[in-house]
């Protein structure tokens, strides 16, 4: 997860009060700027829907939205826990913009007073809604009781592990608060008591950082924090930088997220039964590019994104292979192999920056429509397509999209 701006402007919760009169059993609660502080600093997870009256898709969502909020509030009836709330956009435009709301109805979430970019973009069910709370509100720590559990355990992208002298620690409090806001993008682990007096100082509790063990050259191979175990800022900034991952999978599910980022997509498509170009891929960013920060490396299941890869004139039979989306156009590169040679790949994104793959674009364009070129065939640039992946951002057959623009590659 990519939090909005500094984390020093990050607005941080210590106490949780209740504020039992603005809940009911039967409808989501009314958010105003007049109450929304009071609402935000009450409560450890917030559903807001930010909405319009006018617009078609608010007004399909606001039934449903209005049951999932009885059942949430029935099944967490407790202060502190949970509200979904709703926003007025017409009326509310201030925190329209203090979210900077761009479609109708964006579904926001906030964690333990912290606002971040992201958004709930399951399925729009009363159910749904219950069982993403439900997923929010549970532990999302693992607890080990033997020391070779940790030996076993996957780390998937990365693992945070805490050994803590006992649960009743303000600490490990904050541990639990900065998990429940990063467990997408990190596994959280903890032992407790006489189990982890080697590997902690007396008296005192340690959180360290595991990274992938199959990727050479990591940022972060291991870490140990060092800061203030109980500043929520410092421990979220950490685990944050520590966690993020530099190359993700990209689904059906995460596509429209992470095309909100704005950053052109750097894709690897592979084929399910040979997972060692992932890899491959892995390795060479880490060694050769952790400091690109233009765009975003993602995975992509060539069976799951078939469409894309028809587009490109391409099959399962051609992977692996690696495009660029820039969300105006796809840019193929030329061998999966080169990724090895250093600068190749680095350069193929600095083209993209750089103009030369749109130059290159319009040059073979115009070697096509000249019958009577005297161009090498050979010398003509690839043919380019339009970008598939933009057809995976917020859609207008979901949301009513407020009408800004913005300048793309």
């Amino acid at each position: 997860m990519k939090l909005t701006g500094s984390l020093d402007i990050l607005i941080l919760l210590a106490i949780l009060v209740s504020i039992p009169s603005l809940i009911t059993a039967n409808s989501a609660v009314v958010v105003t700027k007049e109450n929304f502080q009071e609402i935000l600093n009450s409560n450890e997870l917030l559903l807001l829907s930010f909405y319009t009256d006018w617009c078609r898709f608010s007004q399909i969502l606001e039934p449903i939205f209005e049951e999932a909020a009885a059942k949430v509030h029935q099944k967490f009836p407790e202060p502190g826990r949970v509200i979904l709330g709703k926003v007025n956009c017409d009326v509310e435009e201030l925190l329209s913009d203090q979210f900077d709301i761009l479609k109708y109805p964006t579904l926001k979430i906030i964690r333990n007073g912290l606002i971040s970019n992201q958004e709930y973009r399951g399925q729009r069910s009363v159910e749904a809604f219950v069982q993403f709370v439900e997923k929010e509100l549970s532990d999302p720590i693992k607890e080990f009781h033997r020391i070779d559990e940790l030996t076993n355990a996957e780390v998937g992208d990365g693992m945070v592990i805490g050994y803590f002298a006992s649960k009743d620690h303000v600490e490990y409090d904050n541990y639990r608060r900065v998990a429940s806001l990063l467990r997408d993008d990190c596994r959280f682990l903890v032992g407790f008591g006489d189990l982890t007096k080697n590997l902690r100082p007396p008296g005192k509790n340690v959180l360290i950082f595991r990274g992938d063990p199959s990727i050479r050259n990591q940022k972060h191979p291991y870490a140990e924090y060092s800061g203030n175990m109980t500043s929520f800022k410092e421990l979220t900034a950490w685990v944050d930088k520590v966690c993020l991952a530099m190359v993700r999978e990209v689904t059906f599910n995460n596509a429209e997220e992470l095309s909100e980022e704005g950053l052109p997509f750097v894709l690897l498509f592979y084929n399910k039964k040979d997972l060692s170009p992932i890899q491959e891929f892995k390795n060479a960013i880490h060694a050769q590019l952790e400091n690109e920060t233009r765009v975003n490396f993602l995975t992509a299941d060539g069976e799951l994104f078939k469409h894309p890869l028809f587009h490109l004139g391409k099959s399962m039979d051609d992977l692996p292979l690696i495009a660029i989306d820039s969300f105006v156009h796809m840019y193929l590169f030329p061998e999966f192999k080169d990724i090895h040679r250093p600068g190749v790949l680095k350069k193929f994104i600095d083209d993209l920056f750089s103009g030369t793959h749109h130059y290159n674009f319009h040059l073979a364009l115009d070697a096509q429509e000249k019958s009577e070129s005297t161009i090498d065939p050979a010398e003509i640039p690839p043919v380019v397509r339009e970008s598939k992946f933009k057809e995976l951002m917020p859609s207008k057959h979901r949301y009513t999209l407020v009408n800004r623009t913005r300048d793309e590659l």
